[in-house]
């Protein structure tokens, strides 16, 4: 983490400074995948039988017309294309799913800082990552589980990525909450009133992974999340 941490208790100003700084939905697929490919094998099928009649039963003296002949040929390939494509999409699609349930296993027990907004509070500390895009003035909102605001501050916040906000579990009354999710929110205005947008990240380690899922789910902090929505991975004891 790039920038000293502020530790979030009850103000007493008012104000303090932030310092710069393979699955359900893969079965569906694959069913959806079986039945358009049998779909097009009977019509392939049903082709064939036509125009194998068809040639059975033309009249030698008139036979069938050269360029519709042909046209016939080419419906012929294509539909043999199209399945082979099929066929080949299954496949791929196959061979992605096992690289995404391979990656994914990949991070079980490492430390991911990944976009979201719910931290887990653990012996008396819950931590996120703060992306202020410029000097604002911002006001922080704590929510628990049931979405009852436990905590909230006002704070002079300076431009930079990754500034991490810590709560000590204390509420504005020094109640002290128990170990569990809670949800931070934090919206901020420069010096002009403009809007800022404030990005939150959250740090934890990836206990488990849902391959029942597509894209499969990693979970953290009890929240659960894709691959994609990973930003970075911390070196354990960092």
């Amino acid at each position: 983490m790039s920038a000293a941490a502020i530790n979030a208790t009850p103000p007493v100003s008012g104000t303090t400074p932030l310092p710069a700084s393979s699955s359900s939905a893969g079965s569906s697929a694959a069913a959806a995948n079986a039945m358009a490919s049998q779909q097009i094998a009977g019509n392939f099928q049903s082709f064939l039988q036509l125009l194998t009649t068809q040639l059975q039963n033309q009249n030698p003296l008139d036979p069938l017309d050269t360029n519709q002949f042909t046209q016939q040929l080419v419906e012929f390939a294509g539909v043999q294309q199209q399945l082979n494509t099929n066929d080949s999409l299954a496949t791929l699609v196959s061979l992605q799913q096992t690289t995404e349930a391979t990656q994914a296993l990949a991070y079980v027990g490492q430390t991911a800082v990944v976009s979201g907004s719910t931290a887990a509070l653990s012996n008396s500390q819950a931590v996120w990552e703060l992306d202020v895009p410029s000097n604002s003035t911002m006001d922080v909102s704590i929510t628990n589980s049931t979405g009852a605001t436990v905590f909230s501050g006002t704070y002079t916040a300076n431009a930079g990525d990754s500034q991490p906000f810590v709560w000590n579990g204390q509420g504005n009354d020094g109640t002290q909450y128990p170990d569990g999710s809670y949800t931070l929110t934090a919206s901020a205005k420069d010096s002009s009133g403009n809007n800022v947008g404030i990005t939150t990240s959250v740090v934890g380690v990836v206990s488990s992974v849902d391959l029942t899922q597509s894209p499969p789910m990693l979970s953290i902090n009890g929240q659960t999340y894709t691959i994609n929505q990973i930003k970075s991975i911390v070196a354990n004891g960092s």
